[in-house]
């Protein structure tokens, strides 16, 4: 699954996650003082950041494409020299590079969105109250300002999708490949075919999805947990907690992990089933197929069995996604209720303006939803580690490793119609 398309899966992914650490700290640390050095410093403290089209070539934000830029070619360059021969390197190691620049690209234009969130609602409050000096060409200009903005974030998504796709593919057809030359110790095992054209593509779609959602999630907490940091300051107290420093960053950590637990220890159950419903499903469907040409294959009573088979599971998984969507959608509507709630105390004291408002909303927003991975990705991530089991277990019989019971049962009947000699090792 991995190694077909990535050099040394295991070395790769551990240096790659050592790597970004580093260059993270190093940004963090000297990161600005490097930047000022090369004429590129940050904003000062205090200092409006540009709103629109200006935002994403301003002096800092030049600074980190560069820096970006010099760390991915000293990590990809040196994979290179590692793994010269790996056919699909290329894709693996600068295209992976491309993925993440984006998504952190894509988080650069929230944080733009909610720069520009607060002047906007400032004059939209000031002109409800009918201050003077308020003009509608002031309102014109940061309409102009957010459209700038969304047509960056047009011109992303179209970039994006259309690469992602091809990644996608490429991926694909790395796994296609490698399983195809090994096909004479697959062709046997129970839905071969399926697994060769239909779990590789949807493996390599949902890795290459949770992927790019989780380097967003990280890219966004550490843009947006300063910002959330820094806006606590405009917080007096919580409801029951009272005043807390920096509170809004220690609310957002602690309800996302929350969610987080909750949803992995309610949901625990949830893969293996899926696992189990791919398997009996692709058993009745190969009995099927068998019995198109074979007068003696789907009988009824081996029907009624693998049916009865589906059934059991089917039944199973309505019954433990029962829980599991009570805890996700109680949680969910919790969710939307748990800032206005711990923010009353605030906005009774006036402390905030309307623009403040909305600047906390999409920073905790932001924050809340990167840290809550678990919570809004577990379906996904169910179907991704049934499927990884499917793929795990075709993989055993390239490395002539026992099958999986079930497998071992499918064998078993197959041979009894001489479909697959009884004594292969697989």
């Amino acid at each position: 699954m991995f190694h077909s398309f990535f050099p040394r899966p295991k070395l790769f992914f551990t240096s790659a996650v050592i790597w970004t650490a580093v260059c993270i700290f190093v940004w963090y640390t000297i990161g600005p003082q490097m930047g000022a050095a090369l004429g590129m410093p940050p904003l000062a403290e205090g200092e409006q950041a540009p709103l629109g089209l200006a935002f994403f070539v301003s002096p800092d934000n030049i600074w980190f494409y560069l820096y970006f830029t010099i760390f991915v070619l000293i990590f990809g360059g040196a994979w290179k020299l590692i793994d010269r021969d790996h056919p699909w390197s290329n894709w693996s190691i600068w295209g992976s590079a491309f993925i993440i620049f984006i998504a952190y690209f894509v988080v650069q234009i929230s944080v733009a969105i909610n720069n520009w969130r607060g002047p906007f609602f400032d004059l939209f409050q000031a002109a409800l109250e009918k201050q003077p000096g308020i003009t509608a060409g002031q309102f014109y200009e940061l309409q102009l300002r957010f459209l700038e903005i969304g047509m960056v974030s047009v011109a992303m998504n179209v970039v994006i999708a259309f690469f992602t796709s091809h990644y996608v593919f490429r991926w694909r057809t790395a796994m296609n490949d490698f399983y195809l030359s090994k096909w004479d110790k697959l062709r046997h095992i129970e839905g071969a075919s399926q697994r060769v054209q239909e779990d590789t593509m949807r493996f390599a779609s949902i890795v290459e999805g949770l992927g790019v959602v989780l380097i967003n999630s990280v890219m966004t907490l550490v843009v947006f947990l300063p910002l959330l940091f820094q806006m606590s300051s405009n917080v007096s107290e919580l409801p029951i907690l009272g005043a807390i420093p920096h509170s809004l960053f220690w609310l957002a950590l602690l309800w996302s992990l929350f969610g987080t637990v909750l949803l992995a220890v309610v949901g625990i159950k949830l893969p293996g089933l899926q696992f189990r419903n791919q398997r009996v499903e692709a058993a009745f469907r190969k009995e099927l197929v068998y019995g198109e040409d074979n007068p003696d294959r789907a009988r009824p009573p081996t029907m009624v069995e693998l049916f009865a088979n589906v059934r059991k599971n089917y039944f199973r998984m309505y019954w433990h996604y029962t829980y599991f969507n009570v805890a996700r959608y109680t949680y969910g509507q919790l969710d939307a209720l748990i800032l206005t709630f711990m923010l009353i105390p605030t906005i009774v004291a006036g402390r905030i303006t309307m623009g403040i408002w909305q600047q906390i909303a999409t920073a905790f927003g932001q924050v809340s939803d990167s840290l809550q991975y678990l919570v809004s990705s577990w379906s996904t991530i169910i179907e991704l580690l049934s499927i990884h089991k499917r793929l795990k277990a075709f993989e055993a019989a390239i490395d002539d490793e026992p099958l999986p019971e079930i497998d071992q049962r499918y064998l078993q009947r197959e041979a009894q119609f001489g479909e697959i000699a009884a004594d292969k090792p697989y």
